[in-house]
C-alpha cells in the first residue's frame, strides 16, 4: 500500500489534511480554513497549490483510489497467504480512506459519480488482469460482473455501521476483517449453490426461443 507521503510536503500535508476533514466533516462542512490549520499552513497556501476545494476534493480522490488500487494489484500478482495476512493486520493505514469513502461516496454530488466511477475502472482493469492470468472462469456479462464485484467491495464500507450492528463487530476491524475473509473468497470461488439448478432453470429462461415464433406462425 502506498505510503500518505515519503517526505510530506506541503502539498501532500494539505492532502491528507483534506482527507481526514472530509472523512470526519464531510465536504460541504469543511472550510479551506481548517484544512489549512490542520495542515499547518495558510489558506493562501491552499490556493496557490490546487486553486479552491473542488479541485483539492479531486486530488484526494485520485490518491485515496490509488492507495486501494496499488493495494489491489499487489495481491493479484502475488496472492501469498503472507501477504495476505499483512494487509489483514495492517488496517491502521486504511481507517482514514475508509471513513472518507463511506462519506464521499454518497453526497449525491457529481464528485461522487466520478470517485465510483474509478472504482468501477480499477475493478475493471483487476478482473482483465485476473482473467489473463487465468484466474477466472468465462463470464456471460463480465461488465455486470464488474459492477458487480464492485458493488461488494464497496457495500462493507457504505454500509459500515448497519454491518456492524448484524455481526456484533466492525467488520473492518482486524477481528471482522479475519471473519470476512474467507466467506466472501468462498462465495467469489465457489459460490453457495451445491446444483446448478437455478443456474440452468436461468439461463433456459432467459435465452430467446428460437421455435417459439415459429409455433405461433402456424
Amino acid at each position: 500500500m502506498r505510503s500518505a507521503s515519503d517526505d510530506l510536503t506541503a502539498r501532500a500535508r494539505i492532502r491528507d489534511a483534506a482527507i481526514g476533514a472530509f472523512a470526519r466533516d464531510g465536504f460541504d462542512a469543511t472550510s479551506m480554513r481548517t484544512i489549512a490549520a490542520q495542515a499547518g499552513v495558510s489558506a493562501a497556501l491552499i490556493v496557490h497549490h490546487f486553486g479552491d476545494k473542488n479541485a483539492l476534493r479531486t486530488e484526494c480522490d485520485e490518491h485515496v483510489v490509488s492507495v486501494f488500487i496499488d493495494e489491489e494489484h499487489d495481491l493479484i500478482e502475488a496472492p501469498t497467504g503472507d501477504r495476505i495476512r499483512a494487509a489483514l493486520h495492517d488496517l491502521d493505514r486504511y481507517g482514514t480512506y475508509v471513513d472518507y469513502l463511506s462519506r464521499m461516496l454518497v453526497d449525491g454530488s457529481p464528485a461522487a459519480d466520478r470517485l465510483f466511477d474509478s472504482f468501477l475502472e480499477s475493478t475493471r482493469s483487476m478482473l482483465a488482469e485476473q482473467s489473463k492470468a487465468g484466474m477466472l472462469e468465462s463470464l456471460s456479462d463480465p461488465e455486470m460482473t464488474t459492477l458487480l464485484v464492485t458493488l461488494m467491495g464497496l457495500g462493507p464500507v457504505v454500509m459500515r455501521s448497519q454491518i456492524a450492528r448484524a455481526l456484533g463487530t466492525d467488520q473492518l476491524s482486524p477481528a471482522g476483517l479475519l471473519r470476512l475473509t474467507l466467506p466472501t473468497l468462498e462465495l467469489l470461488t465457489h459460490g453457495i449453490y451445491s446444483t446448478t439448478a437455478l443456474l440452468d432453470s436461468a439461463r433456459d429462461a432467459l435465452t430467446p426461443q428460437e421455435n417459439a415464433s415459429e409455433g405461433d406462425e402456424s
